[in-house]
C-alpha cells in the first residue's frame, strides 16, 4: 500500500509555521492543559435524478478552523471561516477563556511528521473527475432500476463525493495532515402494484475513486438491487408477533450492533456513567461466542481514516473479547479523564465541532457455523434482512424497523416479510446470541451516524446470527 510519506500536501490553508505557533501561544495565555487547531478544507459535489432528468447538481467548497483548549474537565472552543490572523486569535482566546486556569504551559514547537500508511489510495481524485462522468454513473443507475419491471414507477438516484483536507497541531508538538476522499452513489426504487407501493433501497461507496464503480459495484448493479427489493416487498406479508428464534443476515445486520452495542461502548457515555456498560469492564455482558471489534484502518472503508480528528493514528481496537468487556472507544479527553489509552475515535463533522468519541466500522467478528447450517437449526422463525432504523435507550432497550425479512419454516426461508419490529434489550440479546456464522460480511457502505448534532460516515458489519428467542413485533 503506497505510504502518505510519500505523498505531496497541497497547502490549502496559507499559514505560516509562525504564526500557528503563535495561536497555540495565545490560546494557552490564560492556562489550560492543552491545546489544539483543526484546519479543514472540504470540497462538495452533489447530483440528483428523479422523474427521467437530473434535477439538481450543487458543489460547494468550505474552509475553516477550530481552536480547542482543554483545562481538567473543561473544554474551551472558538472557530472561524476567516482565516485572517485577527479572526483566528479571537477564536483562540475564546477558547482560551472558556477553559482558563490558574497554572500556565507553554506550547511545544511544532514537529511535521508524516503518515506511514493510507487506508484509502485512489487512482484519481473524485473531485477532480468531470461533470459528465458523473452524471453518465447517475443516469445508467437509474435505467438499471427503471427498466427492471413496469412495475417500476419512481427512482431517484443520487451522487454525492467530497475531499475533506485537514491538518491538525496541538501544544505537544504535532503537526500532521491527511486527505480523505468519501463517496457514494445510492438509489431509491418504489414500485406498485394495484394499490400497494413499496421502496427498496440501495447503495456503494466509501473512502473510494470513480474506478470502485467500475471495478466493485457497477451503478446498474446498484440500481437493479433496488428495484428488485421494491418490487419483493409487494409480495410481502406483515410478521407474526411473539417471541421467537431470530437469525440476522450478515452485512446488514451490522447495524444492530452499531446502534444496540457500539454507542453504549463510546467512552464518554462510560465516564459519564450514563450507559449501562460502565461499570462491567472485564465483566461478562455476551455469549462466549461473540467478540466485537471497531476498525478504523480497514481499506477504502467508509467509517476509515488515517488519522482521527485529533491527529492520533487509530487502531483496531477489541470491545468485547468472547464475551466479556475489553475496552471503550476513547477521543483524547476521555482517555485523559480515565487514566485508558488512545484508540484513535476522536471524531468531528468539521471545523465548527469539538471532537467526541464515535464508532468508525464496528462489527461482530465471524464465528465457526455456516450460514446454511444457522438456517437448518431453525423450525419457526424470523430471518431480518434489512434495516430502516432503530432507537437505543442509554439502559441498552432498543426497538428496530426491519424492512424486509423472511419467514423461516422448518429451516428453510419462505415468504418475504417487511414491516417487522426487533424488541429487546442489549446484554439480554448478546447472551442469547446460540450460532455465529463464519459469513461476515460489511453493510451498504453509505451509512451516516448522528450523535450530539454531529453525523459522521461510518460502517458495520456482521455474519449469519442465531439469537435463541426474541421479541418480534407484527400482527397478532
Amino acid at each position: 500500500m503506497k505510504s502518505h510519506s510519500s505523498l505531496v500536501f497541497e497547502d490549502h490553508f496559507q499559514i505560516s509555521q509562525a504564526d500557528l505557533q503563535k495561536i497555540l501561544s495565545l490560546s494557552l495565555s490564560r492556562g489550560g492543559d492543552f491545546s489544539e487547531v483543526f484546519l479543514e478544507y472540504k470540497t462538495y459535489n452533489f447530483i440528483n435524478m428523479e422523474e427521467d432528468i437530473i434535477k439538481e447538481t450543487a458543489e460547494s467548497i468550505s474552509l475553516g478552523l477550530g481552536v480547542r483548549v482543554l483545562s481538567g474537565e473543561k473544554t474551551g472552543y472558538g472557530y472561524t471561516n476567516d482565516l485572517s490572523f485577527k479572526k483566528i486569535k479571537k477564536a483562540a482566546l475564546t477558547a482560551a477563556s472558556i477553559a482558563s486556569s490558574p497554572s500556565l504551559q507553554t506550547a511545544s514547537p511544532l514537529r511535521p511528521s508524516h503518515l506511514q500508511h493510507n487506508f484509502y489510495p485512489v487512482l484519481r481524485s473524485p473531485h477532480k473527475e468531470t461533470l459528465a462522468i458523473k452524471i453518465s454513473l447517475v443516469k445508467n443507475c437509474y435505467s438499471a432500476a427503471k427498466d427492471l419491471s413496469s412495475k417500476i414507477k419512481k427512482v431517484k438516484v443520487s451522487l454525492v463525493d467530497q475531499t475533506q483536507h485537514v491538518r491538525i497541531i496541538n501544544s505537544e508538538g504535532l503537526d500532521i495532515r491527511d486527505s480523505r476522499p468519501l463517496m457514494k452513489l445510492i438509489c431509491l426504487a418504489i414500485a406498485e402494484k394495484k394499490n400497494k407501493r413499496e421502496a427498496g433501497y440501495s447503495g456503494g461507496g466509501g473512502r473510494v475513486g470513480l474506478e470502485y464503480f467500475a471495478k466493485t459495484l457497477t451503478p446498474e448493479e446498484i440500481g437493479q438491487d433496488a428495484a428488485k427489493e421494491a418490487l419483493e416487498l409487494l409480495e410481502a406479508v406483515l410478521p407474526p408477533a411473539g417471541e421467537m428464534p431470530v437469525v440476522l443476515a450478515p452485512g446488514h445486520s451490522g447495524v444492530l450492533v452499531h446502534e444496540a452495542v457500539g454507542h453504549l461502548l463510546e467512552a464518554d457515555f462510560n465516564r459519564k456513567k450514563t450507559s449501562i456498560f460502565w461499570d462491567k469492564m472485564g465483566k461478562k455482558v455476551a455469549s462466549s461466542q461473540v467478540s466485537i471489534y471497531d476498525d478504523p484502518t480497514i481499506p477504502h472503508f467508509r467509517g476509515s481514516y488515517n488519522i482521527d480528528d485529533e491527529g492520533t493514528v487509530p487502531a483496531k481496537t477489541l470491545l468485547i473479547d468472547r464475551g466479556n468487556l475489553a475496552g471503550l472507544l476513547q477521543d483524547r479527553l476521555s482517555a485523559r479523564l480515565m487514566n485508558m489509552p488512545f484508540t484513535g475515535h476522536g471524531r468531528r463533522q468539521d471545523y465548527a465541532f469539538i471532537p467526541i468519541p464515535r464508532m468508525s466500522n464496528t462489527y461482530i467478528d465471524r464465528g465457526e457455523h455456516t450460514p446454511e447450517e444457522i438456517i437448518l437449526s431453525v423450525k419457526k422463525g424470523f430471518y431480518a434482512h434489512k434495516y430502516q432504523g432503530g432507537q437505543v435507550e442509554d439502559s441498552g432497550k432498543f426497538t428496530f424497523s426491519v424492512s424486509s425479512g423472511y419467514l423461516i419454516q422448518d429451516g428453510k426461508l419462505t415468504v418475504p416479510v417487511k414491516q417487522a419490529t426487533l424488541i429487546g434489550t442489549n446484554i439480554d440479546i448478546l447472551n442469547k446470541i446460540e450460532m455465529i456464522g463464519s459469513d461476515l460480511e460489511f453493510g451498504l457502505q453509505t451509512g451516516i451516524c448522528g450523535k450530539e448534532g454531529q453525523s459522521m460516515p461510518v460502517n458495520d458489519g456482521c455474519p449469519t446470527i442465531k439469537i435463541t428467542r426474541m421479541t418480534v413485533g407484527g400482527q397478532n
